[in-house]
């Protein structure tokens, strides 16, 4: 039961430190008449045309979203291949060379698999 008091008074003190944080930069917070220029989108000093909120095509995220992908994944290949020559010249023992090469294979498959299908689905076609 004491456990339960201790978790309820650190959960009252985290909403306490939270809201009074939030209240006071409420309270001393500077307002000005000019507070609706100042919620504007700013653009290099020139004033917005138009919304902000404007529709882009899907295809620019899955485009970025596949280069992030596939960016990562290859950065997680020189790790693999560090320890692929630390295998091969044998200062790591219990591991077989086989059984890697098995496995940096499947790692390499899978990502070729993966930029085949973006490819074929034409994700990689910019227009």
């Amino acid at each position: 039961m004491d456990s339960y008091i201790i978790i309820g008074f650190t959960a009252f003190l985290g909403t306490i430190f939270a809201g009074g944080a939030i209240l006071l930069a409420r309270l001393l917070s500077f307002r000005s008449p000019e507070s609706v220029r100042k919620r504007q989108a700013y653009e290099c000093s020139e004033t917005p045309i138009g919304d902000a909120r404007i529709r882009f095509k899907v295809a620019y995220y899955i485009f970025a979203l596949l280069f992030l992908l596939f960016d990562i994944e290859s950065l997680f290949l020189f790790p693999c291949m560090k320890i692929f020559r630390a295998v091969a010249t044998g200062a790591v023992g219990a591991v077989t060379i086989n059984l890697l090469y098995l496995e940096l294979s499947c790692f390499i498959f899978i990502l070729f698999t993966g930029l085949l299908y973006a490819w074929r689905k034409g994700v990689l076609v910019w227009e």
